[in-house]
């Protein structure tokens, strides 16, 4: 496997113009996965043990990082991060930060899983990042307080071990512990500023609370369900379709660019696990000019095989919730949405619950992985 990108090092100040052109990144292989600490699904920065200069929640904004460099408060100057004030040893005589000490955030993921790589994004942080940064995790049920996270006796798994990184720039990390977590805490060594946090990775959900649940979102990126493939991400991320809530913009869902041949546009998901479809929705939420014209819906009960068409080609209305109850029950583990000729949708939901046997799997997978 190709080694991660490493950054280190200060970036140069900023000289004006684009602040991210001289912004150092990589293609990560994990960013494709799900973001479990994505704010849309819950996530949180529950406590840090410093915030002086710039608050902690800024962390999980979804949005890239905003650099102004004319905004000044009474603390200095106004980052879009999180940042501690600079660290100082115990006298004149030892002025410098003892090696152990260090600056740390506690992250409550949006939805448990399994965690493959993580992005300490330091952007517009030139020369006032950490020297290295380490992050740990933990599977906490419930709703744990921050005392309760930090309490003696809870376990906690290194992810990532205390690693220099550098400044204004994207640090990724391949993670293989394999294990279900539910939250995280990073740790700056010894101080500085840190603008995002993105943690990608598989969701794994409880199976107890889908069971009382009865009939839920099969698809949705919090129980479970993933995008495998889509014919198109020109403007905006087919994952998009399966996060929580309506869409509140047009960026919010799936658009395609436009076609010039005589083909169709397509997503292909897999479903939290084998399940029975009762119901489907289709939303174009936001998509007025450019909404998808036509649709349908097709599955399949593993992974290869024939696709069944369960949802005939049906016209669509821009920005509008269309409702389907399917005539009978579909069983499946995968599903593809076809639209005609392109645009877009702003999200799918795949009504139903799982089978018997689905259900066993599901909770199967949870012991396994520690849940």
């Amino acid at each position: 496997m190709t080694a991660t990108e490493r950054f280190t090092g200060d970036a140069n100040p900023y000289g004006g113009g684009d602040p991210y052109a001289d912004y150092r990144t990589a293609d990560f292989p994990f960013t494709g996965l799900v973001d479990l600490a994505d704010r849309r699904l819950g996530a949180g920065v529950i406590a840090a043990n410093d915030e002086f200069f710039a608050e902690r929640e800024n962390l999980l904004r979804p949005e890239p990082a905003e650099f102004d460099p004319e905004r000044f408060g009474h603390k200095g100057k106004v980052m879009d991060g999180w940042e501690t004030r600079r660290r100082r040893g115990v006298s004149a005589d030892e002025p410098h930060p003892a090696d152990e000490d260090h600056d740390w955030a506690l992250v409550r993921l949006g939805a448990p899983g399994i965690v493959r790589g993580i992005v300490v994004d330091t952007a517009h942080f030139r020369g006032n990042y950490p020297q290295a940064v380490s992050v740990e995790a933990a599977c906490v049920p419930g709703s744990p307080s921050p005392g309760e996270l930090l309490a003696p006796g809870v376990e906690w798994t290194t992810l990532v071990p205390r690693t220099p990184v550098g400044g204004h720039a994207a640090n990724g990390f391949a993670v293989e512990a394999g294990r279900r977590f539910t939250h995280l805490r990073v740790n700056q060594h010894p101080d500085g500023g840190i603008a995002r946090l993105r943690v990608y990775g598989e969701v794994v959900p409880d199976p107890a609370w889908l069971a009382a649940l009865g009939t839920f979102d099969l698809v949705a990126l919090e129980n479970g369900g993933t995008v495998e493939d889509a014919s198109d991400r020109f403007y905006s991320p087919a994952t998009h379709t399966i996060q929580p809530g309506r869409s509140r913009k047009m960026d919010d869902g799936w658009e395609t660019r436009r076609r010039r041949d005589r083909g169709n546009d397509w997503i292909r998901y897999r479903l939290v696990e084998q399940a029975r479809i009762r119901a489907v929705e289709i939303d174009t939420a936001y998509l007025k000019g450019n909404s998808a014209g036509w649709a349908s819906l097709s599955a399949r009960d593993g992974g290869s095989g024939d696709w069944t068409e369960v949802l005939p080609r049906t016209r669509l209305q821009p920005d509008t919730g269309h409702r389907f109850v399917l005539p009978e029950e579909v069983r499946a583990t995968h599903v593809r949405i076809d639209i005609f000729p392109d645009g877009g949708i702003s999200r799918l939901r795949l009504f139903g619950s799982p089978t018997e046997e689905g259900a066993a799997r599901l909770a199967a997978r949870h012991r396994e992985l520690g849940g």
